[in-house]
């Protein structure tokens, strides 16, 4: 039986004002499939990754030395630079070729690595 375009439109309206005044109870939280959840936290993970690189990135740029970085996000400075030295210099050398006149790629902008030689018979 086909439904009218006002039967439609009243149920989805009656569906986000039953969303919009639910209020979650201490139990709904089991209510989550595991998979779900992973995706869930690894997507706050990631989030929260993408922040603290451009946080870092412009901690840096304000000269803040790399031992002060380490300390605030809970670990030594020597770590903090390897992890986000990377971010900030692909970002830097980006503009620095985009600034020089260069078309960057995708594939310019990555540092190459080199393929093992295939082992010899």
């Amino acid at each position: 039986m086909p439904r009218s375009l006002d039967d439609l439109l009243n149920q989805a309206d009656d569906l986000a004002a039953r969303f919009e005044a639910y209020e979650p109870t201490a139990g709904d939280l089991g209510t989550v499939d595991p998979v779900t959840a992973l995706r869930l936290a690894a997507l706050r993970r990631a989030e929260a990754e993408r922040e603290l690189a451009y946080v870092v990135e412009r901690a840096r740029k304000q000269s803040l030395a790399w031992q002060q970085i380490g300390a605030a996000i809970g670990t030594t400075g020597e770590a903090a630079r390897q992890k986000y030295t990377r971010v900030s210099e692909g970002r830097l050398g980006r503009h620095i070729q985009e600034r020089k006149g260069r078309r960057v790629t995708e594939s310019s902008a990555e540092p190459r690595v080199r393929q093992p030689a295939p082992p010899s018979a």
